[in-house]
């Protein structure tokens, strides 16, 4: 398996804590009402998604318990159809979707490690 990837595991996880971080004690109606969360929040996400297609194919086939596809797929919504961004799941990713994926990645990293 290339370093690489690892290290862009590594990124992702960084970004999406830097997420948690700036939801945390935040409720929707303060997301909705604060376009630098917002647009903060968005480019986040990006670069989780693009970070995480970066993941060589065998790494990601390895560790299939990770979303890869969704995670990408995403990066592409925003970046192609950014008009059309749903608020709705740009906050739902950000507060119930990221938690459980920082644990994977961690739980991944640990494993990773011992080997």
């Amino acid at each position: 398996m290339p370093k690489d990837d690892l290290v862009y595991v590594g990124h992702i996880l960084d970004i999406a804590r830097k997420v948690l971080e700036k939801v945390r004690g935040k409720h929707r109606a303060e997301y909705d009402a604060d376009e630098n969360l917002r647009l903060a929040l968005t480019h986040l996400i990006q670069v989780i998604g693009e970070a995480a297609g970066r993941i060589s194919a065998n790494f990601r086939e390895q560790h299939a318990e990770i979303p890869w596809k969704a995670i990408v797929g995403m990066r592409h919504k925003v970046v192609h159809d950014y008009m059309n961004v749903d608020e709705k799941v740009v906050w739902r990713t950000a507060t119930e979707e990221l938690p459980d994926l920082v644990a994977r990645l961690e739980r991944l990293v640990r494993s990773e490690d011992k080997v």
